[in-house]
């Protein structure tokens, strides 16, 4: 059995967390780039569409030659919404950092020809999801708002401490319109303060995939299919940044866990009655 728990320690510079192998058709790749202030570093997306999304810190940003000098700003993840940049197939970019700075970079295959975009943190729609202890902040960075991105999603969540989030558990593992579609994801965590941890649970129906990981600070997860529930040590707020990737279409539609669908309607029935 694969274990999709990536669990490397974060260094300055480029930290390659996951290249994904087209051979066998996976889409995700994703990085961390960490830079101490002054240094800088560039790439050019090539046949991918790139999402850029600013963890802390703040950098000087150049993509085709066009400047944007205060790319992001916010002290750690759970500070305030992200910057972001969205950049297509064929992108040069260039980040030069005014402080210590960490963000994200997100890969994907593409055939987009639309223009790059810069996400500021007013641009990011933040929605408050579910009820009772599986309710959950969900910010919504690389999602409608850049509607020229192919295949590419990219979103944050933040769970208050013992909380649940995807939860009622969803998978997104095969095409099934308008029930389903295909969609790869990772999950890229942080934990306030560092030293909690939460538990991430896969499984499928046939139960040939059920496995359980405690997650620590930076730990990453591939999901690639089944159900991926989340749940937060008391005591300790998660954030997690997911990606995803859409095999045939960039549509969320997740499909509920059958046997738990059923905490959605306690859900509703709870907000109705006050609790």
């Amino acid at each position: 059995m694969p274990d999709y728990l990536i669990r490397k320690p974060l260094q300055p510079g480029l930290n390659i967390i996951r290249q994904a192998d087209a051979g066998r058709g996976e889409l995700l790749s994703f990085s961390i780039l960490r830079l101490q202030a002054g240094r800088g570093w560039s790439t050019h997306t090539g046949a991918e569409e790139c999402g850029v999304i600013v963890l802390s810190g703040i950098a000087r940003l150049a993509v085709d030659g066009q400047q944007y000098p205060d790319f992001g700003g916010r002290v750690n993840v759970f500070s305030e919404n992200a910057t972001a940049l969205y950049a297509p197939p064929g992108s040069d970019i260039e980040l030069v950092a005014d402080s210590d700075f960490e963000c994200a970079l997100v890969c994907c295959p593409s055939r987009s020809e639309g223009p790059h975009q810069v996400i500021r943190p007013s641009d990011v729609t933040v929605s408050s999801v579910g009820a009772w202890n599986w309710r959950r902040d969900v910010a919504a960075v690389i999602m409608d708002n850049v509607p020229q991105a192919q295949r590419l999603l990219v979103g944050e969540t933040f769970n208050p401490p013992g909380n649940w989030s995807s939860y009622p558990p969803h998978k997104h593992e095969r095409d099934d319109p308008p029930f389903e579609a295909q969609m790869e994801e990772l999950y890229h965590f942080r934990i306030n303060p560092p030293q909690g941890w939460s538990v991430q649970r896969m499984y499928t129906d046939d139960r040939s995939l059920d496995e359980t990981y405690c997650i620590h600070n930076e730990d990453s997860v591939l999901l690639p299919c089944g159900y991926h529930p989340v749940c937060a040590a008391a005591g300790y707020q998660l954030y997690y940044l997911w990606m995803m990737a859409g095999h045939t279409t960039r549509k969320m539609r997740p499909r509920d866990d059958p046997d738990h669908a059923w905490v959605k309607v306690a859900g509703v029935m709870a907000s109705e009655i006050g609790f």
